[in-house]
C-alpha cells in the first residue's frame, strides 16, 4: 500500500517551516496555549506574509490556536511563532477563556474548579 501523494503545490517540509518563521524555534514568550482565543484587530496588509494573512482572516471571529494550526496545516508550535508576531505587531488580541475582562452580567461563567472536581469525582463512581 503506498502512501497518498501531497497535493500539488503544497510544501510542508522542514525548510518550508524554517523559512516561515525566519529560523526561530520557539514563540517569544509562553503567551500561547492550545485553547487560547485570537481575534484579528484588522485585515491582512497589502504585502503580508501569506500564513499570517490567512491567519488574520481565519481570526475575524474568536479563534482557538488549535484551530487555527488545524486550518493552516500546521504544526502548533509553528502557529504559535506566527501568532506572536501578529500579537507583538498588535494585529491580534489573545485571550485565555479562563481570564477573560469582567463578564457582563447575566454571561455564561466557567465552573469552579472545585464543581469540576465533584463531576469527575461522581463519573469516576458510575
Amino acid at each position: 500500500m503506498s502512501a497518498r501523494p501531497a497535493p500539488a503545490g503544497r510544501d510542508d517540509g522542514p525548510d518550508r517551516l524554517y523559512t516561515v518563521t525566519g529560523g526561530r524555534s520557539r514563540p517569544p514568550e509562553n503567551v500561547f496555549d492550545l485553547v487560547t482565543l485570537i481575534v484579528a484587530e484588522g485585515g491582512p496588509a497589502p504585502g503580508m506574509q501569506s500564513e499570517l494573512a490567512r491567519i488574520l482572516r481565519i481570526c475575524s471571529a474568536p479563534t482557538a490556536v488549535v484551530e487555527i494550526a488545524a486550518e493552516l496545516r500546521m504544526p502548533v508550535s509553528v502557529v504559535k511563532i506566527l501568532l506572536g508576531d501578529l500579537l507583538e505587531a498588535g494585529r491580534i488580541t489573545a485571550r485565555h477563556p479562563r481570564f477573560s475582562p469582567a463578564r457582563r452580567p447575566g454571561a455564561a461563567r466557567l465552573p469552579d474548579l472545585d464543581t469540576l472536581k465533584q463531576v469527575l469525582d461522581g463519573l469516576q463512581q458510575l
